[in-house]
């Protein structure tokens, strides 16, 4: 059967908005689960060995080379076994963990996760991006514009020409507001964002049921 592929990268444990949320659609989700904890155990940064292991006939793969392969086709396979994802990618300096951007880097990798000429082999599956922040990014707020995970990774993950996902954005806001207090007239929209967020991730878990086949 194929199962929910939840990669987490917040370094805040139990303390993580991102990782709350995520709990509220796992505990509604319906399927096996595959949760790689990314924070907890960290991937690689792409190497050269890793990039050359790629345009190389495997028999001709030196030692580093066949270590850094292996890694690759370890997480290429977890992430193409799976028929839905759930992503827990928190704002971190106005971008995303770089745990998490290791994980894509070794993922993504032409004729097997994408293709110049035709769909990723993961097209249209359905996909769940959490991303919490400690501010808010959206219109007509003082640091609209400044948001550099959501739409990196919408794109990277969602794009035809890239992993083709069908991904939908739950986006907890004002994280500071119970503990700055500079932020404390924004306490009520903090609230509100996280209950809305909450909400959502439930209903979207309810909605996309077991994953489809891979």
């Amino acid at each position: 059967m194929s199962y929910l592929l939840h990669i987490d990268s917040s370094s805040l444990g139990e303390a993580s908005v991102s990782r709350q949320v995520a709990q509220s659609f796992r505990d509604q989700w319906q399927g096996p689960v595959v949760h790689r904890d990314l924070a907890a155990s960290p991937v690689p940064h792409l190497s050269a060995a890793g990039i050359t292991a790629r345009i190389i006939d495997p028999a001709q793969h030196t030692l580093e080379q066949a270590k850094a392969a292996a890694i690759q086709d370890e997480l290429i396979e977890e992430f193409l076994g799976a028929g839905a994802y759930l992503f827990t990618v928190p704002m971190y300096n106005l971008s995303m963990p770089s745990v998490f951007k290791a994980w894509l880097d070794q993922i993504i990798v032409t004729d097997r996760t994408l293709s110049h000429t035709g769909t990723s082999p993961a097209a249209g599956r359905p996909a769940v991006l959490i991303s919490a922040r400690g501010g808010g990014y959206g219109p007509g707020t003082p640091k609209e514009g400044l948001d550099y995970v959501v739409p990196t990774l919408e794109a990277v993950l969602g794009r035809d020409d890239l992993l083709g996902l069908d991904v939908t954005t739950v986006i907890p806001e004002l994280t500071m507001a119970p503990l700055a207090p500079a932020l404390a007239p924004l306490l009520p929209l903090h609230e509100a964002s996280m209950t809305a967020a909450h909400d959502q991730a439930r209903s979207l878990a309810t909605t996309l049921g077991t994953p489809r086949a891979a």
